[in-house]
């Protein structure tokens, strides 16, 4: 049985990777990889698991995530963008929630169901279209910039509704206003509660675990916390996630927050596809089959109803016609909070089987096409206000021909880009910059910077760019594949420039200069030569026999700047230095360096000690002898083999 279970967990592991891959090649998000992975693992698939046994670590899905969202959660974002959060913001969450209330009603739901519906359906995918306008460049557009407001709203919409679910089912009795407003009242007690204690004890308790250094008591601590929390809320007769919400809230202001979003994250995605597996398995496939047509008319009459209801709101609120269409085009999907709504009201029996598939599989159809209609927002607004749908073109690339002899092109304007970039205008040096992100881009070229957008792979990218008049190439992209790809293509284009190429490390350095590289500067090396010269130039060193010394590494492949002694950290994918003492009897002793098969060995001899002396790079003559102690230089296993060599033959 236990062999059983742990490879039906194995079979679902591979079913969400499989999953996941495919979803992201055609652009989908990898929640609707871990729902098919539902569906397939649970009753309407090949019934691995039941939903009820993935039920508990899916609610510690919803605890993380609504603990991450309180990290993001910040007040003075929020008193900055007041009027659009809470004015169009709550508009479009109470118009929305009650007109699918409405119709819930008149489609024979109880007043209980009706009220879960229209929660659900009030509420859009945060994640999505935070990640497609950013992805678009919109995020400071207007209709970006109201979208972000609404989504906000809706998030903090989320709190109350946390609080209202357990009222619901409070064994079919009536809800009273006075059980709402003892609740909201609970609420309130404790958010004070726990805000008096998080802004005394959390930042100490926080002080004292970062000054232990221990990541693991961090990232013990983070959970800890946010589970704690969430057990006082659901004590108080609320929800688990309202609790890991107000810790969150509590420590975003907190010098620990980037820390804290960085530890929960790992823990938070998984157990997050967890719970979206869990939710794939509430779905009944007979009954989809048996209600398609029931299902598209409500998906067709929720993604146009919620676009209606804030494109009539913008209009009320006097913004242009194409900015209201494509804000509401936006917006038009159902969000992943609305799974959070509808698992907490199936584990609290609030809905029936039919409705909550309904809902799930209304709610999976709307976020595929979220990603469609969010880029296609603003041609869809230009071909209904009568206009041909504008091509997004890139600008046209202007080079002074002045100065085209004496142009620096970079390839890449990120934070390397945009130094070198600094450093050009200072010395008045003629340069030009392509980037392909649009938002960078746009961003630049209002402060007046000569940079393009242009895909760098592209012959005719470059050929506007002058690449072939260009006197030097700096290539600043740190992933490989842009690199394999442009280093070549510039190579050909401007067989007499040079091209000074960055890197991480020098892990492909010899492969970089074959394919046309003038130069590699490996940017970590780098910055250890400059502590090194500035050790040096402190210690009284000439700083003419520091720049030789510098120039000597570089010209070395910075020899000095390989093989390190390892440690309990160490990185076991480099090669390290390694210290081989040859006492008497070992199998080395007598025999000279010329006989050892260093090259079978595949290890480097750096230098041999002896009587305290040390020699670099000794002749091949040199005769062992017990005592002596080998510096080789080589990966882990390669330097295993070697001593067990030297010592035992």
């Amino acid at each position: 049985m236990e062999h059983s279970f742990l490879i039906q967990i194995l079979l679902m592991l591979v079913v969400a990777i499989i999953s996941i891959a495919i979803l992201r090649r055609a652009g989908l998000p990898a929640i609707l990889a871990y729902l098919v992975t539902g569906i397939i693992s649970g009753p309407s698939g090949f019934h691995w698991f039941s939903q009820h046994q993935m039920q508990s670590v899916a609610e510690l899905g919803v605890v993380l995530l609504m603990f991450s969202l309180g990290l993001e959660f910040s007040l003075p974002r929020l008193w900055a963008m007041r009027r659009t959060v809470f004015g169009l913001g709550s508009a479009q969450v109470l118009v929305t929630a009650a007109l699918s209330m409405v119709v819930a009603l008149l489609c024979n739901l109880s007043v209980t169901e009706s009220i879960v519906v229209g929660s659900a359906i009030a509420l859009s995918s945060t994640a999505i279209v935070l990640k497609l306008l950013n992805e678009q460049g919109w995020l400071r557009r207007r209709h970006g910039e109201l979208s972000v407001s609404v989504l906000l709203f809706q998030d903090i919409a989320v709190v109350p509704l946390l609080i209202l679910l357990p009222l619901l089912a409070n064994d079919g009795a009536p809800l009273l206003l006075s059980d709402v407003a003892y609740a909201l009242l609970k609420g309130i007690l404790a958010f004070i509660a726990l805000m008096a204690f998080g802004k005394w004890a959390l930042p100490r308790l926080f002080d004292e675990v970062a000054r232990s250094r221990s990541n693991e008591l961090f990232v013990l601590s983070t959970l800890v916390v946010a589970l704690v929390t969430g057990a006082i809320t659901q004590w108080l007769g609320l929800s688990m996630a309202l609790g890991a919400f107000m810790a969150g809230m509590l420590l975003s202001e907190s010098q620990y927050r980037r820390q804290l979003e960085a530890d929960i994250r790992p823990f938070r995605d998984l157990l997050m596809g967890l719970f979206f597996i869990s939710i794939g398995m509430l779905l009944d496939f007979q009954l989809v089959a048996q209600f398609w047509w029931q299902i598209i008319l409500v998906l067709i009459a929720v993604i146009l109803g919620k676009a209606l209801v804030v494109f009539s709101l913008l209009k009320l609120a006097k913004e242009s016609f194409r900015v209201s269409v494509s804000t509401a085009l936006s917006l038009a999907q159902v969000g992943e909070f609305s799974f959070v709504v509808l698992a907490l009201a199936v584990n609290y029996q609030l809905l029936d089987v039919k409705t909550s598939t309904t809902l799930v599989m209304v709610a999976v159809l709307s976020m595929a096409f979220a990603p469609w209609l969010v880029r296609h927002s603003v041609d869809i607004a230009r071909v209904l206000q009568g206009l041909k749908p504008k091509l997004e073109k890139s600008e046209p690339i202007v080079v002074n021909a002045d100065t085209a002899d004496d142009l620096v092109l970079i390839l890449g304007y990120g934070r390397v880009g945009q130094t070198i970039a600094r450093f050009m205008k200072t010395e008045a040096i003629p340069y030009l910059v392509l980037d392909l992100d649009p938002k960078r881009v746009s961003e630049a070229r209002a402060a007046g910077e000569p940079v393009y957008f242009g895909d760098v792979c592209k012959r005719s990218i470059l050929k506007q760019a002058h690449v072939r008049h260009a006197k030097l190439i700096v290539i600043t992209f740190s992933s490989e594949r842009i690199l394999e790809e442009v280093l070549p293509l510039c190579r050909q284009l401007a067989p007499e420039a040079k091209i000074l190429v960055r890197t991480r490390d020098d892990s492909c350095m010899e492969e970089l200069e074959q394919a046309g590289a003038s130069q590699v500067i490996p940017e970590s090396l780098e910055g250890s030569l400059m502590l090194v010269s500035q050790v040096l130039y402190q210690c009284g060193v000439p700083l003419a026999r520091i720049l030789k010394r510098l120039e000597s590494e570089r010209r070395n492949h910075y020899q000095y700047l390989h093989g390190f002694f390892s440690g309990a950290e160490t990185d076991f994918t480099l090669e390290l230095l390694h210290a081989v003492a040859l006492p008497k009897g070992a199998n080395a002793v007598g025999q000279t360096l010329a006989d050892i098969p260093w090259e079978k060995l595949r290890v480097e001899l750096r230098a041999v000690r002896r009587a305290g002396a040390e020699v670099e790079n000794p002749e091949f003559d040199w005769q062992i002898k017990s005592g002596d102690i080998l510096i080789l230089l080589g990966k882990p296993r390669r330097i295993e083999k070697a001593e067990t060599y030297l010592l035992q033959g």
